[in-house]
């Protein structure tokens, strides 16, 4: 089969049709009201949530945001996880070391032991690894949560042509 066999049939128009872009500008509804589906299955209310959100955003640490909230951190932490924010306290070996004792192989102390943190990360730990993230959670935040187009994050870091000079 030739290369004109192949394109037989295929036709070249002079012109395409401006089907435009979809666009959902959904920016100005406030993160709480994002979050109020979500409410019954966050482990404190939307309003914390979305102040914990915004704090976290803008760069605070998950304790520093969780104090923003007025929220425990562990709390802060799990909000954040079932948002969709990668958060485990655990490595590999550590998250390995958790299933046996979840699965019964392994006593409790044991296993605190051998994965080598503190109770809060252990249970922290535990809860990653017995929940998922919240579907449609991160989806409806993703929006709020974007860098606008054309907007640049990183302009106030790079000098102008006149600094050059």
């Amino acid at each position: 089969m030739g290369l004109a066999e192949i394109a037989a049939g295929l036709e070249v128009t002079a012109e395409q049709r401006d089907r435009g872009v979809a666009a959902s500008d959904g920016t100005d509804t406030p993160i709480a009201e994002r979050l109020e589906p979500f409410e019954e299955r966050l482990p404190c209310s939307s309003a914390a949530a979305a102040a914990l959100v915004e704090a976290y955003l803008e760069g605070a640490s998950v304790g520093r945001a969780a104090a923003v909230a007025e929220v425990p951190e562990t709390t802060a932490a799990k909000t954040l996880y079932l948002l969709g924010e990668p958060i485990d306290p655990l490595t590999p070996t550590a998250k390995r070391v958790l299933e046996d004792w979840l699965a019964g192989d392994l006593a409790r102390t044991e296993a605190k032991r051998l994965v080598g943190v503190g109770d809060a990360e252990f249970a922290l730990g535990a809860y990653v690894a017995t929940h998922e993230p919240i579907e449609g959670a991160e989806a409806a935040l993703a929006e709020a949560t974007s860098v606008p187009m054309g907007a640049d994050p990183l302009a106030d870091a790079r000098s102008g042509l006149g600094d050059l000079i």
